[in-house]
């Protein structure tokens, strides 16, 4: 079998612009492309972390304005190396919602918590 991994997660969303300075100023992923689409309505960019052949974020302008009020995926995870450290970081920041109030602890000693995006989808914190 080829050897597979997780490419990207698209996220539809209405206001590219902001949600590409959250994801850089917040989240800490840099804007690695950004195109329109050959159709010529959807714009599209690329988030990760630096030069690695990681799975990165894809977010999509155009796709629909007619958007729950919850972005169009449930959550995807970032990984982080000291789970308490991130959780203070993101708690100091200003227009940062929290969904979780602390780190829960999952019974095999994964950590994690979730904050809300700009468009209301779920990102999650997660130390193995």
């Amino acid at each position: 079998m080829a050897n597979k991994r997780l490419d990207h997660v698209g996220i539809v969303v209405r206001d590219l612009e902001s949600t590409i300075q959250f994801y850089t100023e917040i989240v800490g992923l840099e804007l690695k492309g950004r195109l329109t689409h050959t159709n010529g309505v959807f714009q599209l960019a690329f988030l990760g972390f630096g030069d690695s052949n990681e799975t990165e974020i894809e977010l999509i302008q155009g796709y629909s304005y007619d958007l729950p009020a919850e972005g169009t995926v449930h959550h995807f995870a970032i990984h982080v190396d000291d789970i308490q450290k991130e959780f203070e970081r993101i708690q100091a920041l200003d227009g940062v919602e929290l969904i979780d109030q602390e780190i829960v602890t999952l019974p095999n000693g994964y950590q994690y918590f979730f904050i809300y995006g700009p468009e209301k989808e779920w990102i999650e914190f997660f130390q193995r």
